[in-house]
């Protein structure tokens, strides 16, 4: 074997008898490159080969370096960012094109002119800069028909009216109200009950208005005046009061003291029948018997009996306008029609005359009459129209609606909210409904809603009529009665609402 040379060592003195200490070298001399070989650590023999290739590194092969844990949780912490970073920005990208997507809204509504809107609908397209609301006013003459035309053919508007007595016809057509706009409970919370009650369609709301109206009296303040009365607050006080301030000269009445009696010429005859029916406790899906009776007979007393009102008169509505009418049943919106014929003409309304009670706790009973928004089921922007509705619902923009609706012709609609109510408590033509709001109850019973010939408020008005102009043509109450039921059955099972 040959000899490896060692380097030179210093060697000191030592004690007798101690082994002499590690030599410890003045200097490192690099060591030299070894020879790779086999797995081996032994040198090779003579008769082994050789590799010639050069290990310049340790002569111990080096053990696998582990990763420092702090690094590896580095790595994954920015995976995790980049993957978060990168969902979020896909989500807002995806929003920012869903926003941008153009929408427009059609909505049809019937009595306001679109400048009563116009305000509204600007605030809401600023905040929603891709919708459109187009506002298209509609003729009330057929209007029912052509509605239903249109959501038959598929080209319906997205957001209609309709009125609180239409949702058996358009039962089949209107999307239930979401819960992200409002659920059951906070439009029975937020509206009078009769609202949340009307506008119930099977498992849910189909509508909200954006007003509220009722039948009321109206009375010819000068009249009243002049005889030094009040307001009549029971409907045997109504009837008393009525023959004392009907005048008749030579066989005419020159001034009638309420229009009452007939179907020819009292307008909302049949919101004044339902009433009378409703508070006398009879049933309008069965109007028989004595409770039904009763309503029929007392109706009809005003002209067949008391003389205050009978055939050759106008229309209730001209004649309160021209002065020779004391008391009037009509829904606010007829303070306009009055107006327009007399400006001069002073009148205010007051709360329906009631039954005398013997419970001084028994409710007093109004008559709802109103419209409502609502959106067609088979719309494809109903989420969009829903939103929109919300923002029309607000406390905000109905107080808005009304500014808007006030200047143009004096007042608008009686707020729909049980939290506004106190705005208009002192209104002279509103104050009157509102009173009554709380304890307002409706029916099927509605004059000029344009529901068409088929419509179901003119089919059951036809089968009332009938029976009205019986007893007044000298028919027993009973007698007129049973066509009625048979009548109203018909109607109301036709639209589902009678088994």
């Amino acid at each position: 074997m040959d000899n490896i040379n060692l380097p030179p060592q210093s060697v000191s003195p030592q004690a007798p008898g101690v082994n002499p200490p590690q030599a410890t070298p003045l200097y490192s001399k690099p060591p030299e490159p070894k020879i790779s070989t086999s797995p081996q650590t032994s040198l090779p023999g003579p008769n082994q080969t050789v590799d010639t290739k050069l290990n310049l590194g340790p002569s111990m092969p080096p053990s696998p370096k582990r990763k420092a844990p702090g690094k590896i949780f580095l790595f994954l912490g920015i995976f995790v960012f980049i993957v978060l970073a990168g969902f979020v920005a896909y989500k807002l990208l995806s929003g920012v094109t869903k926003k941008a997507s153009p929408v427009e809204i059609t909505w049809w509504g019937l009595w306001e002119e679109e400048s009563a809107y116009s305000g509204v609908i600007a605030e809401y397209q600023t905040q929603n800069p891709n919708v459109t609301i187009k506002y298209v006013k509609q003729s009330p003459q057929d209007y029912r028909e052509r509605l239903t035309n249109a959501l038959a053919k598929g080209t319906g508007p997205d957001i209609f009216m309709f009125h609180n007595s239409w949702v058996p016809m358009f039962s089949s057509e209107l999307d239930n109200v979401p819960a992200s706009v409002a659920s059951a409970a906070d439009i029975a919370q937020d509206y009078y009950p009769v609202i949340s009650t009307d506008l119930t369609s099977g498992t849910g709301i189909v509508g909200m208005p954006l007003g509220y109206d009722a039948l009321t009296l109206f009375i010819n303040e000068n009249i009243f005046a002049n005889e030094g009365m009040d307001p009549p607050t029971t409907w045997d006080d109504l009837r008393e009061k009525a023959k004392t301030l009907t005048k008749v000269e030579n066989g005419v009445i020159t001034q009638a003291g309420v229009a009452l009696g007939r179907t020819e010429n009292v307008d909302h005859w049949p919101e004044i029948v339902a009433l009378m029916m409703l508070q006398n406790g009879a049933d309008l899906t069965n109007p028989q018997g004595k409770l039904a009776e009763d309503a029929l007979l007392f109706y009809t007393l005003f002209s067949r009996v008391d003389g205050v009102w009978d055939i050759t008169l106008p229309s209730s509505t001209a004649a309160f306008a021209s002065g020779k009418l004391a008391m009037y049943f009509g829904p606010t919106w007829r303070a306009f029609n009055i107006k327009e014929q007399n400006p001069e003409l002073s009148f205010r309304t007051v709360p329906l005359p009631q039954l005398a009670k013997e419970d001084p706790n028994d409710p007093d009973i109004g008559y709802a009459t109103y419209w409502a928004n609502g959106v067609w089921g088979r719309s494809e922007k109903k989420d969009e129209a829903w939103k929109f509705i919300k923002f029309l619902s607000s406390k905000d923009s109905l107080e808005k609606i009304y500014k808007q609706e006030s200047a143009q012709r004096g007042f608008g609609e009686a707020y729909p909210r049980v939290d506004m109510a106190n705005i208009l408590l002192e209104h002279p033509t509103l104050a009157s409904v509102i009173k009554l709001a709380p304890t307002a109850e409706s029916w099927y019973l509605a004059d000029r809603t344009f529901d068409g010939s088929t419509g179901i408020n003119t089919q059951l008005k036809k089968y009332f009529e009938d029976a009205i102009n019986a007893v007044n043509e000298g028919d027993e109450a009973g007698d007129a009665t049973e066509p009625l039921v048979k009548g109203v059955k018909q109607v109301l099972t036709q639209y589902g609402l009678l088994k």
